[in-house]
């Protein structure tokens, strides 16, 4: 039986408190989550000893513990990124297919020293926001038949901070990961960006409260097409991660994921210049 083992900032959280059951509803070979460590315990909810207790997961004294014991390491700290390198430098030494959950870094340097650490010793890495994996985005994709897309319209709910990967992430996957330059045209309550591609093509990005995540597609042929995330986005997105610590291949290319935390670093840059144009780096 394959043995997940968690690392995270604290573990009452609700990422760590769902994966194991949609883990075990994705998987028919008995893997598991097993192990798990939290850093600190939650300031607002569960200690670490107390959740590892209600969810029967055995915790661990140290990240070198969990490391050692499983198969397949989780980095997850959904909401505090800026402790993903701390918390993921010894599983990205292992050489086991690990898993750094969404926001993956907090700017585009730290993104890159996490790749480089995982490249220097083999360690096969993936990270994704879930909507990635939205089947009606994949669906609109998969009927548009090559089509180009002229311009791609997203909005979402939640705040820029921790929700922005949310509508990046499928604008880069669709769009490519060559964004040329970002514009802020938001407001201090309503985040909003322009992203521009080298070849003209745009994705706009809207946080609206309340709404749910929507795609527009301008079709260059002048059809436009709207896809909104209903179903289960969450179930795609945990059958890749399970094939990814079956095969250690990600099903998302480095370049993607650096180039999404490119653009939310840039995108607060250009929040405090509105209307002007940043450049993006190469």
């Amino acid at each position: 039986m394959a043995t997940i083992g968690f690392i995270d900032y604290y573990l009452d959280e609700w990422h760590a408190d769902n994966l194991p059951g949609w883990i075990a509803e994705a998987t028919n070979d008995g893997m598991q989550v097993k192990f798990a460590y939290g850093l600190i315990d939650s300031p607002h909810g569960l200690s670490n000893a107390e959740w590892c207790r209600k969810h029967g997961i055995e915790l661990l004294d140290s990240i070198e513990e969990v490391v050692e014991r499983s198969d397949y390491l989780a980095v997850l700290s959904p909401d505090h990124p800026e402790f993903h390198e701390r918390l993921a430098a010894l599983p990205l030494q292992s050489a086991k297919p690990t898993f750094v959950d969404k926001t993956f870094a907090p700017d585009r340097a730290a993104a890159i020293r996490l790749f480089d650490a995982a490249s220097r010793s083999g360690t096969p890495l993936f990270s994704s926001s879930a909507l990635r994996f939205a089947s009606e985005y994949t669906d609109e994709l998969n009927r548009s038949g090559g089509r180009r897309i002229d311009t791609l319209c997203s909005q979402g709910p939640g705040q820029f901070g921790n929700y922005a990967i949310h509508q990046i992430e499928p604008i880069v996957s669709i769009m490519g990961a060559d964004a040329r330059r970002v514009q802020f045209i938001g407001t201090e309550r309503t985040p909003a960006l322009v992203i521009e591609y080298s070849d003209g093509r745009r994705a706009t990005m809207h946080h609206l409260e309340g709404s749910p995540f929507r795609l527009t597609y301008q079709y260059e042929e002048g059809v436009a097409l709207q896809a909104t995330a209903e179903a289960d986005f969450f179930a795609p997105f945990v059958r890749s991660l399970v094939r990814f610590f079956q095969t250690g291949q990600s099903p998302v290319d480095p370049a993607e994921t650096i180039a999404v935390i490119t653009i939310i670093e840039y995108a607060r840059k250009a929040a405090a210049s509105p209307g002007m144009w940043l450049e993006l780096p190469s």
